[in-house]
Parts: structure tokens; sequence; C-alpha cells
């Protein structure tokens, strides 16, 4: 399962070109979609479209979508009701719904609302310009199919709302773990691994363009593989391809995102520890602390192969941050099936969790095999007390930052006062500080003075 985020994201695009018409494009859901919607930018960037910041300037909207919960399906039809307003002032205002979401609904999309004139799936993006064609001409266009070799690895994205310090490369597409809650296989394909060279030829050109720090993006990505071509036997799995990224400029930090417990390697952890510019930070999804709730959940691990790679982890890096996603009320889960969360929780310490309550999606395994039988308020109990733990957890663990020195990269204003900056240390934790004569994208050393259960607080010293 892929790690959510609630942001939404109304595109900018940095790359000037000679426009005919505006696009707006607003990202829901994962990273994974942040980065899509970059790669959508650039491919309609050569036909003549231009991104605009403001809706009401649009001649396209594109709601790139997350299909992972009901609640992310429910926001993007709330939006398309608000934009039937816009659609009825101009007709001419083609409207088009891309990502997981067109993947799973496809037609019913069209058909349902009367308003989406565009649905396209993760792998269709290529073909954009001949359905916009179609929309001119008075056609519905719909493409959903998958594939099990688009990567867009040639494919230059164009950095959207880029603050030019942070960006994302995909490295992957698709997933084959077949966890019996997640409806991602079946938006998102077959795994397959891009080009290694490709990605490599991508963190040059970010850090000749000054960028400090990139995140590299897979659904899974300790079973990345790569391989040359059909006559050459070389290949290059996920350790050699993050020594390879992390070798373009030790200067620019190198984060990942999403690791599954069953697959990441102590090579993997080596590497880390190996090479001072990758972040000594792992999201490692446990989903639940039961092993009979998680192999319901098909994730082929459990509890104590978790408990083993967390230790070799802080084995081998021993300061390493680690955060999680956890679901709460899966099908058939008890009250000591709970508690055994709770438990692994307390035993972990993780720094930070993505917690969510179960959400059947129609078409998953445990759709088709599992009753949904945990009561809506026993999960939101569930939920509220695995919320609680992580809070006190994260509120203890930051504490004890209080009077050491931690490196991090300005990223931008704090939120609160544009006298302050933000940033994250190595760890990801979010350190905010006075600016004195830094400036976004500086590395500096902050003394942390306080905190609270989300940030840490200081000042910068020497």
């Amino acid at each position: 399962m892929a790690t959510i985020t609630e942001d939404i994201n109304t595109a900018l695009v940095e790359t000037p070109t000679i426009a005919t018409k505006n696009l707006y494009i607003e990202s829901y859901g994962c990273a994974m979609n942040f980065s899509d919607s970059e790669i959508i930018a650039s491919i309609l960037s050569k036909e003549g479209y231009k991104n605009t910041s403001t809706e009401t300037d649009a001649d396209v909207i594109f709601l790139n979508t997350c299909a992972i919960r009901d609640n992310a399906e429910n926001r993007i039809w709330t939006r398309l009701k608000d934009l039937k307003h816009r659609k009825k002032a101009n007709p001419n205002l083609v409207v088009g719904v891309l990502g997981c979401m067109a993947e799973r609904l496809k037609a019913k999309l069209i058909d349902q609302e009367k308003l989406v004139d565009i649905v396209v799936g993760p792998d269709a993006y290529k073909d954009l310009p001949n359905l916009l064609e179609k929309v001119e001409d008075g056609h519905k266009a719909v493409n959903v199919l998958l594939s099990r070799e688009e990567t867009y690895a040639e494919i230059t994205p164009v950095r959207l709302n880029t603050n030019g310090i942070n960006a994302f490369i995909s490295i992957m597409r698709g997933c084959d773990n077949m966890c019996s809650f997640c409806v991602v296989p079946f938006t998102r394909g077959r795994e397959r691994s891009r080009d290694a060279h490709s990605i490599v030829a991508e963190a040059k050109d970010l850090s000749e363009r000054g960028y400090k720090e990139v995140t590299l993006l897979g659904q899974n990505v300790d079973s990345y593989k790569w391989a040359s071509s059909e006559n050459d036997s070389t290949t290059v799995n996920f350790a050699q391809l993050l020594e390879m990224v992390a070798k373009v400029d030790p200067t620019m930090r190198v984060r990942f995102s999403t690791s599954h417990p069953k697959d990441i390697t102590d090579e993997v952890i080596y590497t880390i520890a190996k090479y001072e510019n990758i972040c000594n930070y792992i999201h490692l999804p446990i989903q639940s602390g039961s092993s009979r709730v998680l192999k319901l959940m098909n994730r082929t691990y459990d509890r104590e192969w978790f408990i083993e790679r967390t230790n070799k982890i802080r084995e081998i890096i021993p300061n390493c941050g680690i955060s999680t996603d956890i679901i709460t009320g899966f099908c058939t889960e008890t009250e000591e099936d709970h508690k055994e969360t709770l438990s692994i929780m307390e035993w972990a310490q993780f720094d930070f969790s993505y917690m969510y309550f179960y959400s059947e999606r129609p078409g998953t395994l445990a759709a088709r095999k599992y009753e949904d039988d945990v009561p809506l308020e026993v999960k939101k109990r569930r939920l509220q007390e695995v919320i609680d733990l992580q809070h006190n957890i994260s509120k203890k663990k930051n504490a004890a930052h209080i009077g050491k020195v931690v490196s991090v990269l300005a990223e931008g204003n704090s939120k609160k006062s544009e006298n302050d900056l933000k940033g994250r240390s190595d760890e990801n934790a979010m350190v905010v500080f006075p600016k004195g004569n830094a400036k976004p994208g500086d590395y500096v050393n902050v003394l942390i003075e306080r905190t609270t259960t989300t940030s840490l607080i200081g000042k910068i010293v020497d």
C-alpha cells in the first residue's frame, strides 16, 4: 500500500512554452501521483498547453486521482460536483479524471456525472494529445489500458510547484504484491523497473540545476530490478541504484519511498549507511502488529520478521528514522489483534505513522473473500487509540532531541512566520528555526531548544 498524503497540489509549470491553451492540474494522494502530474505537464507542454495556477483561466482541468480509500474517491466526486457550475458557465471547458480512480471506475466516470470528458489511467498519459483532439471533435475519450512496459523513462518531467530544492524521480511503476486490502495492483498494473541510466541522468540534470534533494519513488522500491538488455546479463537492484544516484552529487541528499518489510535487504541498509548523502530514514509500513491479520492481508511477513528487519536497520544505522503505515479494523480483527498492533508500536517507537481505519475497496482480494465485519465505531475507536499512542511516542522522541544539533536542509518559509525557515533533518524530522542569514537550499546546523508532537524548534549554530 502506498503511503498517502491528503494534500492537494495546484501545479505550476516552470518551463516556458508557446501556449495555445491553459491547463490546470490538481494532484491528490501519494507522491507518485504528484510525480505523474509532472509527466502529464511535460507531455502536454509539447502540444502547446501551458499550466495555470488559476482555475478560472483554465481551458482544461485535470484531476489526478487516488483510489486507495473511500475518502480519497469521495473527495473527487465532491470536486466534480463543484466543477459543474464552471462547466455550465463555460461549455468548452474540458474536465478530465486521471490516475488510479480513473483506472478503477473507467467509463463509469463519464456515464455517472455527465461532466467528465476524459478518463485516463496511469499508463496512458502519452495518449492525452489524441484524447484531447477527440474531445475537441465533440466526443468523450477514455484510455485505461494498463501496460507491462511503460515507465515514461524518456520523458523529462516538468517540475511543478518547484522550490528548486526537492524533486521526485520515479524509478518504477506498478506493484506485484497482492495485499488483500489494496487496489494499487489493479489501478497501476504489474511491476516494471525503469532504465537505471535514465534515472541517473535525471538525477544529474537535477543536480546541475541546483536541486539539493531527490526522492526515488516506487510502490515497492526494494523490488526494483532492471536488466540492461536481452543480450546483456547485467542487472541493477535497488541497493546498486541507490549507490549510483548517491554518487551523482555527494552534496545532494537522496531519499526513497516506499519500502516493503518482506523485501528490504541488508545490502540496501548497508548502502544507506555507506553514503552520507543517503538520508537515514526508511518508511516501513507494518499495517498490523498481529501475525494472524498480516496473513489475511497477504503481506507475506509476520510480526517476528518485521521485528528482525527493524532490529537489523537499527543495528546498521543506529539513528535511522523509521515511519510506518497502520490500518485498524481489518476484517475479523479482534481486540487481541488490536493490542498486538499497539504493543509493536510501543516496541518499535516509530517516529511517525500514517494511520487509517480499514476501508473496503471493490475488486480487492479482501472484498471478494472476507466480510468487512468490524463495526465502524470500533474501527474509529481503535484508530483513535493508535493515533493517541503515536502522538505520545512522537512527542517523547522529539523531546529527546532537545540540546542536540541536527543538520537541516532549509526548504522554505515556515507556515506560521516568514521570519522562520523550515526544513527536514537527515532522519526526516521537520525543523523550524529563525532565518538569520540562511536561505532555502542551504544546509544549516540547528540546535534544538524545544519541540512539539510534529516538529523540532531551534536556532542556527556554527
